[in-house]
This record gives structure tokens, sequence and C-alpha cells, in this order.
């Protein structure tokens, strides 16, 4: 049997740490720490996590179809039927048959949506913005760069992209 122990978990800071198990590790410790935010938070009163996406991915996209919003969210159209349903039952999106196919829906965010998009986005940025207060501008840009790269990297391996309006 071979001696498969696990990296040790860095901070990064270590001489000689392996960056690739530092970002792994880190990645992991995030993923922990933002679940924990939202379970001690009220973030999201007016829509839950899921929902604030969806609308999110709505008001960048424009009106969809569920295959096309799937694709985006990185979910099967499943998931994403019960997600919409969520939001059309609270009010959020619309759904109307699209003219070209009537079989399909097209998806559109309501104003009460994009209201309550705004109001747990602004929760959200004002608890980020207390999280990061002692961080300098410069510091702020990096994270904001680095995040980005680290999701467009994610995105790029593991979801579909289509045009926006989720023409298939």
């Amino acid at each position: 049997m071979t001696d498969a122990r696990l990296p040790r978990a860095t901070t990064g800071t270590e001489q000689g740490c392996d960056a690739i198990d530092t970002v792994e590790f880190q990645t992991a410790v995030l993923m922990r720490n933002l679940e924990m935010l939202c379970r001690r938070g009220e973030l999201h009163q007016e829509v839950d996590r899921a929902g604030y996406l969806l609308l999110r991915t709505l008001i960048a996209r424009g009106p969809s179809d569920i295959g096309g919003l799937a694709a985006a969210l990185g979910l099967d159209p499943s998931t994403t039927g019960r997600q919409v349903l969520a939001a059309e039952r609270a009010g959020h999106l619309t759904r109307s048959p699209d003219g070209a196919d009537r079989r399909r829906s097209v998806l559109a965010i309501t104003d009460s949506g994009e209201a309550a998009v705004r109001a747990v986005c602004e929760r959200r940025r004002e608890r980020t913005a207390a999280l990061l207060s002692g961080w300098s501008e410069q510091d702020l840009r990096l994270l904001s760069e680095m995040v980005s790269r680290y999701n467009d990297a994610i995105a790029a391996e593991f979801l579909e992209t289509d045009p926006p309006g989720g023409a298939s």
C-alpha cells in the first residue's frame, strides 16, 4: 500500500508551500465560511440564494428559456425548473409562450423580482464592505480580479455558454 497522505494545509505564506495545495485548501475554507455567512445572516430575506443567482442571471442575460438558464447556471433543467417555479410563485418572474415555438416558455424577471434582487444585493454589498473594511483599494481590486479569474476558469470548464436569451 502506498503512502497517500494529504498535502499539509497551508495559508500560502510558508516557505516552499505548494500553491495549488493552498488554493485547494483555502477554497474549501472559503466555501465553509460562505455557508456560515448565509446561515448566520439575514441576507436572503426576499429571495433565497438559489433564486438570487437565477434572477441575477436573468437580469444579465435577458429573457431566457429554462434550458438556456440551466446551462448558464450549470444546473440540470429539472433543478432550474423547480427554482423557476418558486420564483414564479413569489412573483419574481413571468413565464410566457415563445412566439417561435409555443412549446417553449420564455422567462422574464418582474419589477418585484428586480426589487428583491436589489435588496439582497445591497445587504450582500454592505456585509462584504464591512468584512473587508480594512483592505486597501488595491487589495480589493486584486481580490476581485483573482476571484473573477477563478470563477471564469470554473465556468469555462463546466458551464455551457450560449448567446443571451438562451436560444437553443
